[in-house]
């Protein structure tokens, strides 16, 4: 029995020497800090802004926004399906009805329910006619297009009110036939909303305008305005427009008036 309590005690202090040994053989586990900092995609001041700017306007509610409205006379209506739009003009003249239909770039005219046929130079014409009416009846939300570039210019103040001024230019590639026009827009700081737009076209031996917002008012979330509409001298820089403004020297040539606004969605 003295022998057996023996040979257990001299197991027992060999296993505890053999553990020992392996514990101190062990590698060190060392816990290092990451070598990179994960990237955070931060977007600029021009960005921020116009999201901003597009959200105090309707944000989200544009994606699927459905409404008619009256401009000159004239019927449209647009239909927004997530990136899916459909845009349509309606034009009565006695008893015909002309009406054109432009969705997701696709351009059709029917006259009295018969399809038409036209030109390309003629469709052309057609499809920049009814994207440029819709494009300002729903800005901002056309400006975070892919074609679309954003700049931020300055702060600046107009009639004692502050603002920020973006500069908006487009791609050849998906920024349309007037590719090539620039815009400035001023964004009210206090409302995030667009007060004053101006842009220059080189169409017809070029043009400047400058648009000064009016009669704002939200239908079922989403903003509309209306415009009066000046005329500058060709090449007038549009950074310089708000002082001619308030200098009384820009010529007003009509107002811009979206009228009879429904939405189709509540219909």
């Amino acid at each position: 029995m003295t022998t057996l309590k023996s040979v257990i005690l001299v197991l027992s202090i060999t296993l505890l020497a053999s553990c020992n040994t392996v514990e101190k053989n062990k590698p060190e586990t060392i816990l290092q800090e990451p070598t990179t900092t994960p990237k955070v995609e931060k977007l600029d001041k021009g960005q921020t802004v116009l999201n901003e700017t597009i959200l105090a306007h309707g944000g989200d509610l544009y994606n699927s926004a459905n409404y008619a409205f009256t401009f000159r006379d004239n019927n449209y209506q647009f239909k927004n399906e997530g990136t899916n739009y459909t845009y349509t003009k309606t034009v009565k003249k006695g008893e015909t009805i002309t009406i054109d239909v432009l969705e997701n770039d696709t351009f059709s005219r029917t006259v009295n329910d018969k399809p038409v046929t036209l030109s390309d130079k003629a469709k052309a014409s057609a499809t920049g006619a009814i994207n440029s009416v819709i494009y300002f009846a729903t800005l901002p939300y056309k400006l975070n297009d892919s074609a679309v570039n954003v700049k931020y210019i300055e702060s600046t103040t107009i009639k004692n009110k502050n603002y920020t001024v973006l500069e908006i230019t487009f791609n050849e590639a998906g920024g349309g036939e007037d590719h090539d026009d620039q815009f400035y827009y001023w964004i009210n700081k206090d409302s995030k909303k667009i007060d004053y737009l101006a842009y220059s076209y080189k169409v017809n031996d070029g043009g400047v305008r400058f648009r000064s917002a009016y009669n704002s008012r939200v239908i079922d979330g989403i903003t509309f305005q209306d415009y009066i509409n000046y005329e500058a001298e060709v090449g007038t820089p549009l950074k310089d427009l708000p002082k001619l403004l308030e200098a009384k020297k820009l010529k007003e040539l009509s107002k811009i008036k979206t009228e009879n606004i429904i939405n189709l969605n509540k219909n």
